[in-house]
């Protein structure tokens, strides 16, 4: 890990990322996770019930969250509580540029034992997708 406890003060920004779903992506969630409810790959079934587009599923947002604070830390292994609220859809359109999610952080508070609380944005089109996103790390 190049974050240790002592680098990082409540209210210091983590650099903002990028991260792009296609169809693809979620075709290939569906078959990871197990769920295979149409409306995360079937534009004309989404679009009957009402959806704007296929949406990503929101275990998919949340997890590029979750990539997001372990980039940051170096090491899945140091985060030891994660949590979020799903707030709005990421919808999906079947074109060579899928969806852009936009991820940032920062900071919130030390704790005890070398651990840091992790307030994470989460953004795509403009609308944030997920509230209450939290992270707690263990530094070294």
């Amino acid at each position: 890990m190049s974050i240790t406890y002592a680098d990082v003060e409540p209210g210091i920004a983590i650099e903002p990322r990028t991260y792009r779903i296609t169809r693809l992506d979620l075709v290939k969630y569906c078959g990871a996770s197990g769920d295979f409810n149409v409306i995360h790959w079937n534009e004309r079934v989404a679009r009957s019930v009402g959806l704007p587009n296929v949406i990503a599923h929101g275990m998919y947002t949340m997890a590029e969250a979750g990539r997001f604070v372990t980039e940051w830390v170096g090491d899945p292994g140091a985060v030891t509580d994660f949590g979020v609220r799903f707030s709005a859809m990421v919808p999906v359109p079947d074109d060579d540029e899928g969806a852009t999610l936009e991820v940032s952080g920062k900071v919130l508070e030390k704790l005890a034992d070398n651990k840091v609380t992790v307030d994470i944005v989460v953004k795509a089109g403009g609308a944030k997708v997920l509230t209450r996103a939290r992270a707690t790390v263990r530094l070294p």
